[in-house]
């Protein structure tokens, strides 16, 4: 695996990508970050570390907003156009793309999918509601992402558990005793490296199963 920074320019200033390219990649993995972190997150670094291995590159997208270093993440719809803009620098490899996020970038990922021609679409913590608000749904957003669809969610997630998903066309995979950020507590039944590799394991076969 070899590692290097693109800086992109979009609309909402500079984005940057971190690349983590498999020897032999079959696809590209693109995964943006939350409202409330960068790609620091736990999940994005496992999946950067364990899928190139699988014959998968992993670009790990910083959105403008926090690549400026500022604390509050932009508006949705100024996120939506920074992912636009850095698509064609992620399609660059000529490569399938798979759109993928965690939280606001899962979001984000399921809203432009379609029209960018994306693969298949990750949503890592997709944040189905506001938390103890579950009058307030973003369901319409994965559901109407248009592409295969694989959801990764905390058994624990405030921002809504795996038994509040609706039906739909999409495969959901539960991280047992995990909340937003994938971390579990102390004394419960799975570590925490065991809970990274659950999610590592569970994105590997899926990407393997899609038919590109």
């Amino acid at each position: 695996m070899t590692t290097r920074t693109q800086s992109v320019r979009t609309p909402a200033g500079e984005a940057r990508i971190t690349w983590h390219t498999a020897p032999e990649a079959a696809l590209v993995l693109a995964v943006g970050h939350g409202a409330g972190g960068g790609i620091e997150a736990r999940d994005l670094q496992a999946l950067a570390a364990a899928l190139p291995g699988r014959g998968v590159t992993v670009a790990l997208v910083e959105q403008p907003w926090r690549v400026a270093g500022k604390k509050v993440a932009a508006a949705p719809k100024v996120l939506d156009e920074g992912w636009r803009a850095l698509w064609p620098a992620l399609a660059a490899p000529g490569l399938p793309v798979v759109a993928g996020g965690r939280s606001a970038g899962a979001r984000v990922a399921c809203r432009t999918a379609a029209e960018l021609g994306a693969a298949a679409v990750l949503a890592l913590a997709f944040p189905l509601h506001p938390p103890g608000r579950p009058e307030k749904s973003r369901a319409g957003e994965l559901l109407g992402a248009g592409r295969p669809t694989l959801v990764v969610q905390g058994a624990r997630d405030p921002f809504g558990g795996p038994a509040e998903f609706p039906e739909g066309p999409y495969t959901l995979v539960e991280v047992p005793y995990a909340d937003h950020g994938m971390a579990v507590p102390k004394k419960a039944g799975t570590t925490p490296q065991e809970a990274l590799a659950l999610i590592s394991r569970s994105v590997a076969d899926w990407l393997a199963r899609l038919e590109l």
